[in-house]
């Protein structure tokens, strides 16, 4: 498989050669759900909680007598049919939404996302991407020259400059390959990575 090198302007000067193993993988839409699903449920905290009706803070008085008032039987007002009530079957922060996603499933469903981006004309190299000093400014301006608005930058190295540069941008993430995850991948519209980040993800991934 064979990418595009953009120069500074966006424009392909030339091709690089890319490892079939991870670039030129038949796309396998059931994996690459799976994984894009279990990384977003890893995500989770998991930490909500709601009130049953002995949790809730009510009286346990009886509202009304039982018989001759006309309306319905009433034992609490915590009970779960009224408002304000406690719930029957309340979430608890013990609930567990981790998915486990075996590693050679992980590696072949992200060389599938990669293999789609080359394949959709998403994904392109550049030598390297840096700015001389942590102004959002400037690399907004060097995005704009090459014609990006929502971009993923996988970057061999980030350093502090470029970190607080693109920290303020909205649709730009500047990532090292370790941190490239498929929900990113998936979403941003435009995929850059530095020849280097190239190397660590051919031997992350095959």
């Amino acid at each position: 498989m064979q990418l595009e090198l953009l120069n500074e302007q966006g424009q392909a000067t030339a091709k690089v050669d890319a490892p079939d193993t991870v670039f030129a993988r038949d796309y396998n839409e059931a994996l690459v759900h799976q994984i894009v699903v279990a990384f977003q449920a890893n995500a989770r905290q998991g930490t909500r909680a709601q009130l049953d009706r002995a949790e809730v803070k009510h009286s346990t008085k009886k509202p009304w007598r039982q018989k001759g008032t006309g309306r319905a039987r009433a034992g609490m007002t915590s009970s779960p049919l009224w408002r304000g009530g406690g719930r029957i079957f309340p979430n608890s922060p013990e609930e567990n939404f981790t998915h486990k996603v075996n590693k050679k499933m992980y590696r072949a469903g992200m060389a599938a996302i990669f293999s789609q981006l080359a394949r959709d004309g998403r994904l392109a190299v550049v030598d390297s991407i840096k700015v001389d000093s942590p102004k959002t400014k400037l690399l907004a301006a060097k995005f704009k020259a090459m014609g990006l608005d929502s971009v993923l930058v996988i970057c061999d190295e980030v350093d502090d400059n470029l970190l607080m540069a693109s920290r303020n941008l909205a649709n730009v993430l500047i990532v090292e390959p370790r941190y490239a995850d498929p929900l990113s991948l998936v979403f941003y519209k435009k995929v850059l990575m530095t020849k280097a980040a190239m190397a660590q993800i051919k031997e992350m991934l095959s």
